[in-house]
C-alpha cells in the first residue's frame, strides 16, 4: 500500500462487537480472567499492553516498514529506553548539532550509569569513522538536525555504526516516514517524538521506537518499556492514531509552505542565512534530494543583529505563534538559544520555525512586517 493508504488503515479495523468504524478507547487498566484464571484475551495489564497502544504500534511499524514498534509517554522516554538497554561503560556517538535534550539525557543522566558520550560532526564521515571505536555501542543520528536543519548521510553512517558493532538509531521526528525511512537505509531503530508531526495537533504527548530487527537488543528495549512503565495512556494512543490518518497530506502541505517561506527569507535583507535543505544553496540540498522525499516543514534562520534583533522580530508576529514544539497545524517560532542551556551552540540570532497549514502568503506577510518590511535584495 502507498503511505496515504497505510496511514488511514494500519492498526485500524472496525470494532468486532459493534461494527463501529472509529475504534473504541479502552481505558481499563486491567483485564478479566475466566473461571480457570486464564486471560480471556491478549491483555493482562495496561502497563504491559493495551488495545489502543497495540493499534498505534502496528500503525507505526507499517509506516516505517519495520518489524515491531514500542510506544512511550514522550520522545525523551523513548530515547531513555534505548540508553537503558545499553550495557554500563558503552560509548554513545552523537552529533554535535542535535536536540539538546538528547545530549543532556546521555551526558547528565546516563553518565552516572557509566555511559560515555562522544560528540562529532556527522557531516564529516572520516571524523565519524575515527570516533567509532571498539567500545562504541550506539550511533545516534538526527537528520534533519535540530535546530540547524543539517542533513547527514544515513546509509553511510549506518554502515560505519554496524561495522563497529553498534546499534544505529535515527531520530526521524522532523522528516517523518512520509519523507524518510531510516530502516531502509540501514538503521536499526527509528525514533519519533509522536508529539510532533505524527500526532500533528499539539494536543498529545508521546514517543515511539520502530525496529527493523526483532533482535536481542530490541527485546531489552521492550523490557524497559514494560517494566519501567513510561507508556502513553490509551487516550493518547487513540489521539495519535487519529492524527496519523492525515499525516501524509499535512506533511506535504507543510513542506510546500516551508519552501515558499524559505525562499522569501532567503531573499530578505534582514536575514543573514536560512537553514533549509529545500534551498539549492543549502549544504544539505543534494543529499536531501537523494535521501528524502521532500525537505520538510522545519526551517531556521538567523536574523542580522543577533539576539536582540531576533527577539524584536518575533515580538511583532501576529499569526505565527511564539511557542516551543513543532509539527502542529499552526506555525510556531522559537528563539532556541533562550530555551537551551548556556553552553548551547545555537547562534544567538537563530529562530526556529515550524511551518503549519496556514496560507503561505499570510505567513510571508507576517514575517515581512515582523522583520521590518524591508524589500528584497
Amino acid at each position: 500500500m502507498r503511505i496515504e493508504t497505510t496511514a488511514v488503515h494500519a492498526g485500524h479495523v472496525p470494532d468486532p462487537v459493534t461494527g463501529a468504524v472509529t475504534p473504541a478507547i479502552h481505558l481499563s487498566t486491567t483485564f478479566e480472567r475466566d473461571e480457570a484464571n486464564a486471560l480471556r484475551g491478549a491483555y493482562l495489564y495496561t502497563r504491559n499492553d493495551n488495545p489502543n497502544r497495540r493499534a498505534l504500534e502496528e500503525c507505526l511499524t507499517a509506516l516505517e516498514g519495520g518489524a515491531d514498534a514500542a510506544c512511550f509517554a514522550s520522545g525523551s522516554a523513548a530515547a531513555m529506553a534505548v540508553c537503558q538497554a545499553l550495557e554500563p561503560g558503552a560509548r554513545v556517538l552523537a552529533p554535535a548539532d542535535a536536540y539538546y535534550g538528547t545530549i543532556k539525557l546521555v551526558r547528565d543522566v546516563f553518565a552516572r550509569w557509566g555511559l560515555r558520550l562522544t560528540l562529532v560532526d556527522m557531516c564529516d564521515l572520516d571524523a565519524v569513522r575515527a570516533a567509532a571505536g571498539p567500545d562504541t555501542r550506539l550511533v545516534w543520528i538526527e537528520t534533519p538536525s535540530n535546530p540547524l536543519v543539517r542533513v547527514v548521510d544515513i546509509a553511510a553512517l549506518a554502515s560505519i555504526g554496524r561495522d563497529a558493532g553498534a546499534q544505529v538509531v535515527v531520530d526521524n521526528t522532523w522528516a517523518t516516514p512520509v519523507l524518510q525511512r531510516p530502516l531502509e537505509l540501514g538503521a536499526h531503530l527509528a525514533l519519533h517524538s509522536t508529539t510532533k508531526y505524527l500526532g500533528g495537533h499539539s494536543d498529545v504527548l508521546g514517543g515511539a521506537l520502530v525496529t527493523g530487527e526483532a533482535d536481542a537488543f530490541w527485546e531489552r528495549v521492550r523490557g524497559v518499556q514494560s517494566t519501567g512503565g513510561a507508556v502513553p495512556s490509551p487516550f493518547d494512543c487513540w489521539l495519535t492514531v487519529r492524527g496519523i490518518r492525515t499525516l501524509p497530506w499535512r506533511v506535504r502541505a507543510q513542506t510546500e509552505n516551508a519552501g515558499r517561506v524559505a525562499q522569501f527569507l532567503h531573499a530578505h535583507p534582514a536575514v543573514e542565512v536560512v537553514h533549509y535543505p529545500g534551498l539549492a544553496s543549502d549544504p544539505g540540498h543534494t543529499l536531501a534530494q537523494r535521501q528524502m522525499r521532500g525537505a520538510g516543514g522545519m526551517l531556521s534562520f538567523e536574523v542580522r543583529g543577533g539576539r536582540d534583533a531576533a527577539l524584536a522580530a518575533i515580538g511583532r508576529l501576529r499569526i505565527i505563534t511564539r511557542a516551543t514544539s513543532l509539527g502542529g497545524t499552526e506555525s510556531l517560532v522559537e528563539h532556541r538559544a533562550s530555551v537551551e542551556p548556556p553552553e548551547s551552540r545555537t547562534p544567538p540570532g537563530l529562530l526556529r520555525l515550524s511551518v503549519g497549514l496556514e496560507h503561505p502568503d499570510d505567513l510571508v506577510e507576517d514575517l515581512s512586517q515582523a522583520l521590518g518590511g524591508a524589500g528584497s535584495r
